[in-house]
């Protein structure tokens, strides 16, 4: 097994293909990428045998923009028999010993979802011969090696294995959350997600708790001011939109209709400073980078909307003029992640805290 396999979003398979190249080169893994439009997933091919494992061992799966998920593998198995696909997948697997869980995927798309209901009902066989070759314990144990097989069609199957310390916690890399019938907008699941992705659970309760001060940009009509009111902090929504009357009447929010570009706080302890405007990235990477020398926030989470071509190119180059400004101001401690994740569509999420040493 010398492939890395990994999941992306439909119609992101280019800026997938781009950032695996260049953070493989930078652990001096050669190889290439196998890749289609919209089929949701990459195929990297290294050229040194074990180097794909290096990857899956050695490159955080956090640090990747546009992949949920990553695993070794080998090629691609084809026209798998109908009256046994068992046999050849084990035999694909037989390498592998006492992996801690079984995961029968398929690629985020609408013609590969079609094959969940097999997936689960495939499961059960498959999971009961790997335990019989000793390829998967006989319980689930999170801290040993996850074995995948990822249908991207039917009879065709990538089969292999990812590391549980660097691999996603999510079937198929997908956090499944529930749209709460109380928010005024859907947006609210990207902030929800955002804080999950970006706050383990352990510190969550120090770093997202009642009565917190925070700022919400580009408000309008309320879904990331719904997480964090719902969290008890004390929001400042600025839009010159409406917002929710239930937000509204909770006590915890006070709407300014001001221009987010051009709006001071008026307290100047605030812990979240959250954005998700609708304007060209390199303009709102640079309103959180006047805030951050401002010293109005701790943390921020806000989106970086995508333009249609060079998406991978922008969101670099973004990053690394922020990384510039803020090493340029003295900034030395700070973290600056940023993820595509599964509730954004055609934009990233970017989180910001400007004292990331006293989080270790």
């Amino acid at each position: 097994m010398n492939n890395l396999f990994l999941f992306c979003r439909a119609g992101y398979e280019k800026e997938c293909a781009a950032e695996i190249q260049d953070r493989a080169a930078e652990l001096e893994v050669a190889g290439f990428v196998k890749a289609a439009a919209n089929d949701a997933y990459v195929v990297f091919q290294c050229f040194t045998p074990g180097d794909a494992d290096k990857l899956a061992r050695e490159l955080p799966l956090d640090t990747l923009i546009f992949a949920r998920q990553m695993f070794v593998c080998g090629e691609r198995l084809s026209d798998l028999p109908t009256d046994d696909r068992v046999s050849p997948l084990c035999q694909a697997l037989s390498t592998i010993e006492k992996a801690g869980e079984l995961r029968v995927e398929t690629p985020d798309t609408n013609q590969a979802k079609e094959l969940l209901t097999f997936c689960r009902k495939f499961t059960v066989p498959l999971r009961a011969a790997l335990k019989r070759q000793g390829s998967l314990l006989a319980t689930e144990n999170p801290r040993r090696p996850i074995v995948h097989v990822c249908f991207p069609a039917a009879g065709n199957a990538y089969a292999g294995y990812s590391y549980s310390h660097n691999s996603s916690p999510f079937f198929m890399g997908i956090p499944r959350l529930k749209f709460p019938a109380s928010a005024p907008s859907r947006s609210t699941l990207k902030l929800d997600e955002a804080f999950n992705h970006f706050i383990t659970p352990d510190q969550q309760p120090s770093r997202l708790h009642s009565g917190m001060n925070a700022v919400d940009l580009g408000a309008c009509p309320g879904g990331w001011t719904y997480q964090l009111v719902r969290r008890g902090m004390f929001v400042a929504a600025v839009d010159n939109g409406p917002m929710a009357d239930s937000l509204m009447e909770t006590g915890q929010v006070t709407h300014y209709r001001e221009d987010g570009f051009r709006f001071e706080p008026k307290r100047k302890n605030i812990y979240w400073l959250v954005c998700d405007m609708v304007e060209q990235p390199s303009r709102v990477a640079r309103l959180m980078e006047q805030w951050a020398i401002n010293g109005w926030f701790e943390e921020a989470i806000f989106n970086l909307k995508l333009p249609m071509k060079s998406r991978y190119k922008e969101v670099t180059t973004i990053l690394q003029r922020m990384a510039e400004v803020l090493q340029q101001h003295g900034f030395r401690h700070y973290q600056l992640r940023c993820k595509h994740l599964y509730h954004d569509r055609d934009e990233v999420t970017v989180h910001l805290c400007l004292r990331a040493g006293q989080h270790q």
